[in-house]
This record gives structure tokens, C-alpha cells and sequence, in this order.
């Protein structure tokens, strides 16, 4: 500044820029430097623990005008889990990737880096953490870091809210034993509580015929069909949805059940009867409860694409999917051919590679699939067909000859690509894939495939899923409404009374 001034005085044809410089020079010393551009504090400061990038790599953007922050003990698990073929390995590659993206031109990683598209910034905390670690938590255990890190924060803003997102309910309950925040990452829950999860069937009033006579109601039959059609004014009072199924259950009087087949603007809902499969046998098995019967109209539809159904063990829900399919691949010639597949996690300790084809590793997995198509095809030598098998095990011949003509059995890892044209694809235990695969198994769908996605979201065995973001309550709540899709919740355990009663006080 001093020379700028000498030199000012040297020439005078350069006065005006000389000054206009030095006032540049004193205009940045004044200006008050932030330590770490100090952040907003109306806005709340989120760190982020491994188990919430794994689960979702694209986190980083979903906090709006808050503040993302990630220690360093998180980039080097992430770093330690990237490799490798699994969906947490992807995602764990993804996450860093994602974060190189945000990082790679900025050279000041503790001012933060604003996030593309939101007002909130990426923090990466480098500084040691060991020392902010509670006496009480061991430095070498990594969930600690993640503790650690929310109270050097806390301690560099006091007056900022900081709350730790994790996955991890162990990790959450250590943070609130220390007095910080902890939360669950709640983006991808699809539903606040499973309970709020539409069931697909509603039932009627009482006096429902009574409200709805004369110039209220309309009904017809349309040649060639069997249903009976009716239209009323009530979409507004009971929210109802295409494909949504209704039933009135009164003493002394014929059940009514129904599917809800159109609504119009105005408010008019149109529904039709469905066949009953109390009486009708579909493949020799008949509907045991009106949840069941609701499912198999919804497999039998060739309108409905994509059909979910969530029930307890022994509702009935592979038995009801594998004799639709089984009644439209062979009798009406619907389909080319049956595929079934399911997530091959292990609910205990996992045994390792298994020998064999694709379909030999697959077959341990697919135990109750096999179960229920030996059920189905009973051997030809019994008189009613209850008997699976005779004395020298014919039916369960008769069940790999089918297995080996028209039903495949392929593993999940190797249908991305593929394109299933006239095909019926049963997803078994679909509540332990996450949104992601869900989405790769349904896109495989080509003309003429009807996709059949089986769970039961009480029964997640993988890590980091819950009742509200599996990948079949995502599939569910995402598909409500559409007129080629249907979602049934199966009530009752229809195993044995021994499994009914089991379900209930086990």
C-alpha cells in the first residue's frame, strides 16, 4: 500500500487506478472475515453416519438449507465397504463419488462447499475428534467418532442445533444417552407408521344399499360377462382408489365383494362383482377367507400389471401366487412361462457358495416355493388330489418335470438387462429388497408380464430396511391409484391352526 501511495504521487496519469486499487486492498482488510463462513443459525447442522450413505448415496441432497456434515472416520468406512458387487458396496462407491463431485474444485474443505441447487453446505470435519470423544465411549470404536464429531460442532456453535442421522439404533441411543439429538433419516420413508399402509379393501356401511337406491345408484351387466357393474357417488366419503376392493358382510343376507374397476372426476365411482372363488377352484385351491379371494381376483385380472400382497407366515400368499400363475400358464395359455426369484438373505449364519447351475444355487432359497408346487401338483394316482405324493414319490417327479418345462427358477443378481416379455414373475420375500432393486425387478417387465411382489414386512433381514422403506411398501405406496395395479394385505395365518396360533402368541 505504502508503494501504491510513492508511486501515486510518481505518476500522475495513473492516479485514478492506483486509487481505486489501494481502495480495493483496505475494502478487503476491513471486510469481517468468518471463521468457516459462519453458517446461518436459524438452520440446523445434520451429521451424517456410514449406514445412512450406504443406505443412500444421493443423502447428501436431501437437507435443503441445513448444513451436511461428515467426518472423516465415515469417508474411511465408506472407503473400507466400497468394494465388492453387493448394493451397499454400489452405494458406498457412489456416496464418495458423489462427494468428490461437490469437493474437487473448492481447495477450502473446512469453509464448506455449497451443495448444487440448495443453500445449505457440505462440511468435512478433519480436525481430530479423539479429544471431544465423552471419558465414558472408547476412541476406537467408530460409531464413537460419530459422537464425537456432533460435539465439536456443538462446542465451535452453541447456539446451532445438531443432530446425528443414523441408521444404526444403537448408534442413535448412545447419542441421546449423551444428551445430543439422534434421528433416523426419514427422506425415503414412504410412510410414516406401516400402520397408515393401505390395506387395498374397505368395507362398506351397513346401510349402504338403503343410502344408495333409485336415481343414487346405477347397475348393468354387459354381454359376455358374468360381473354386474354399479355406479354411485362415493369416492369423496370413503377415499376410495381404482383396483381397491370393497365387500358388506351382513347376517342373514349374501355377501357383497367387489372391485372398484373406475372413478371419474364428478366424483362417481364405478365397481363391479367379482367371481367367487370360495366355491370356483383355481389350480384345486380355493379361497379360504375374503382377503384371499380378493388376491385371487387380482392375480386372475389380465388388466392388473403389477400385483402386491403383504400378509403374515401362512397367509397363503406364494400358494395364492403360484396357482394363479400356474392356472394361466398352462390352462388359458396366458403366459410363456413362470419365473420366480427372491433376496437371498440368510436369517441366520450364512453357509457359503453353493455347487451347481443357477437354478441348483437358487433352489435351496426357494424352499417354500417348492413346498407350495407340491402341493399343487399332486400326484395323478390319488383320487382327490390331496396327497402330494404316493408311495414311490410320483408327485414330486410330476413337480420337477414342470419346475424343468415352464417355470425358471433365476437369481435376482443376473435380471438387470433382461427384458421378460409374456412372462409371470413371482418376487418372493420382497420386503428385503430395498427401493432400488424393487425398481430393476419391475422394469424388466415387457408386454403381456404380470410382476407379483410376496413380503412380509415383520420379516426384514436386511440391514438398514425397515417396515417403512422396504422396497415392497416403496413398490406399494408408489403404485396407489394406478388402474393396472393392485395391492392386498393378507389378515389371517390359513397354515394349520398349530401356525394360526403360533403367529399369535410366539
Amino acid at each position: 500500500v505504502h508503494l501504491l501511495a510513492k508511486n501515486k504521487k510518481m505518476c500522475q496519469g495513473a492516479n485514478v487506478v492506483l486509487s481505486q486499487s489501494i481502495k480495493r486492498i483496505i475494502h478487503v482488510i476491513k471486510k469481517p472475515q468468518r471463521k468457516e463462513d459462519a453458517p446461518n443459525l436459524e438452520t440446523k447442522a445434520y451429521i451424517l453416519d456410514t449406514s445412512v450413505l450406504i443406505h443412500d448415496p444421493n443423502c447428501i441432497f436431501q437437507f435443503q438449507e441445513h448444513d451436511v456434515y461428515i467426518p472423516m472416520k465415515v469417508l474411511e468406512e465408506l472407503d473400507n465397504k466400497k468394494s465388492g458387487h453387493s448394493e451397499p458396496a454400489r452405494n458406498a462407491r457412489q456416496a464418495v463419488r458423489h462427494i468428490s463431485s461437490i469437493m474437487q474444485d473448492n481447495t477450502s474443505v473446512k469453509a464448506g462447499v455449497s451443495l448444487p441447487d440448495l443453500l445449505g453446505k457440505l462440511f468435512l470435519i478433519t480436525e481430530s475428534i479423539r479429544k471431544y470423544i465423552p471419558p465414558s465411549l472408547s476412541p476406537e470404536v467408530a460409531d464413537n467418532h460419530i459422537i464425537g464429531a456432533a460435539f465439536c460442532i456443538q462446542k465451535r456453535y452453541p447456539l446451532r442445533e445438531v443432530i446425528v442421522v443414523s441408521n444404526d439404533i444403537a448408534l442413535r441411543t448412545k447419542a441421546m444417552a449423551c444428551d445430543l439429538r439422534a434421528q433416523e433419516y426419514l427422506h425415503d420413508r414412504v410412510v410414516e407408521d406401516i400402520a397408515y399402509l393401505p390395506s387395498g379393501i374397505q368395507e362398506l356401511p351397513e346401510d349402504f344399499w338403503e343410502n344408495y337406491t333409485g336415481e343414487n345408484i346405477r347397475s348393468w351387466k354387459e354381454k359376455g360377462r358374468l360381473e354386474s357393474f354399479y355406479r354411485v357417488n362415493i369416492s369423496f366419503e370413503r377415499n376410495l382408489r381404482v383396483n381397491e376392493y370393497i365387500f358388506l358382510e351382513k347376517e342373514n343376507a349374501d355377501p357383497f365383494y367387489a372391485r372398484v374397476t373406475q372413478i371419474s372426476s364428478d366424483d362417481m365411482v364405478t365397481f363391479s362383482t367379482i367371481k367367487n372363488y370360495f366355491r370356483c377352484d383355481v389350480w384345486g385351491i380355493r379361497a379360504r377367507n375374503r382377503e384371499q379371494l380378493f388376491a385371487l381376483d387380482a392375480l386372475l385380472n389380465p388388466e392388473i400389471d403389477l400385483v402386491s400382497i403383504l400378509g403374515q407366515a401362512g397367509s397363503g400368499k406364494t400358494l395364492l401366487a403360484l396357482a394363479a400363475g400356474l392356472h394361466q400358464s398352462f390352462d388359458l395359455k396366458r403366459y410363456r412361462e413362470i419365473i420366480m426369484t427372491r433376496a437371498t438373505i440368510p436369517i441366520g449364519d450364512d453357509i457359503g457358495f453353493l455347487p451347481g447351475t443357477e437354478e441348483e444355487k437358487m433352489t435351496p432359497w426357494l424352499g417354500a416355493l417348492m413346498d407350495n408346487l407340491e402341493v399343487l401338483c399332486p400326484s395323478p394316482n390319488t383320487k382327490d388330489g390331496s396327497n402330494t405324493t404316493n408311495g414311490n414319490g410320483e408327485g414330486k417327479i410330476l413337480t420337477h418335470e414342470i419346475l424343468k418345462n415352464r417355470i425358471k427358477v433365476k437369481s435376482m443378481n443376473f435380471m438387470r438387462g433382461r427384458t421378460l416379455n409374456e412372462r409371470y414373475l413371482i418376487v418372493d420375500e420382497a420386503q428385503n429388497l430395498t427401493p432400488k432393486q424393487v425398481k430393476t425387478l419391475v422394469t424388466r417387465a415387457g408386454p403381456g408380464t404380470k410382476v407379483v411382489l410376496l413380503g412380509n414386512n415383520a420379516q426384514i433381514d436386511t440391514p438398514y430396511l425397515t417396515e417403512t422403506n422396504s422396497g415392497i411398501t416403496y413398490a406399494v405406496q408408489q403404485f396407489l391409484g394406478w388402474k393396472h395395479s393392485a395391492h392386498i394385505i393378507l389378515a389371517r395365518c390359513e397354515r394349520s391352526r398349530l401356525a394360526d396360533h403360533a403367529e399369535e402368541v410366539l
